[in-house]
């Protein structure tokens, strides 16, 4: 269960990541709370994943996680480039949450 809710907390940090673009310095109610709320679901969320998970691979994967899905949503929205090195670099990002979660 702890690793269901480290997956979410990650999720969500995705989804904050991806808001901060969207609130255009803060400016904007409506991605601002959304943005906010999600920082805080997400740092919550670790928090529980870590009463039973090792905390530095939790923290190692809640990262990963949040800066895989935000680096290909920021190749998918927003035309950020797709290098073989980008792509190369995050599979090894890939290889390494795979390899913390066997090992936990």
């Amino acid at each position: 269960m702890a690793w269901i809710i480290l997956l979410l907390a990650g999720l969500l940090e995705i989804g904050w990541a991806i808001g901060l673009k969207y609130t255009d310095g803060f400016t904007k109610l409506v991605p601002t709370v959304l943005t906010a709320t999600s920082m805080v679901a997400s740092v919550v969320l670790l928090g529980i994943a870590v009463r039973t998970l090792p905390l530095g691979t939790a923290y190692a994967v809640w990262t990963g996680v949040g800066m895989v899905g935000t680096v290909i949503l920021g190749i998918v929205l927003f035309a950020e480039p797709a290098t073989a090195i980008r792509l190369g670099c995050i599979s090894l990002i890939i290889a390494g949450i795979a390899g913390l979660k066997l090992t936990a």
